[in-house]
């Protein structure tokens, strides 16, 4: 099930600094990152393997989660907070702001055949 986590944040008069440290629930082995998107929708898929954390580094977006058994919209819209997504979690990213940067940490290299593109039946 997806579930919001609160990165530390160290902030002083210097600025902040946000740690990625013992929190991921997996190796990370992959890590791409989301920007300059226009009104469209991106996403729309679930994973056999691959978990996933999201971190919006700049700007906002919101993010559409269905694992078959509860349907949930996360707005990540500040860089502290990261969205674990799990396999079955069917999800769509939207509502980017023109600014955004959303970066994905993933469980797994890129494999074609991991993912799974229809939604759950309703």
């Amino acid at each position: 099930m997806a579930r919001l986590i609160d990165l530390t944040t160290f902030t002083d008069s210097r600025g902040n600094l946000t740690v990625i440290e013992k929190v991921i629930p997996f190796d990370i082995k992959r890590i791409f990152y989301i920007y300059g998107v226009d009104n469209s929708a991106r996403g729309g898929h679930r994973h056999h393997k691959t978990i996933q954390a999201a971190v919006c580094l700049q700007g906002s977006c919101r993010i559409y989660n269905n694992n078959s058994k509860k349907e949930e919209y996360f707005y990540l819209d500040a860089p502290h907070k990261c969205l674990i997504l799990e396999p079955e979690d069917w999800h769509t990213m939207d509502q980017f702001t023109n600014d955004a940067i959303l970066m994905v940490l993933a469980s797994e290299y890129f494999a074609k055949e991991d993912y799974i593109f229809e939604p759950y039946s309703k």
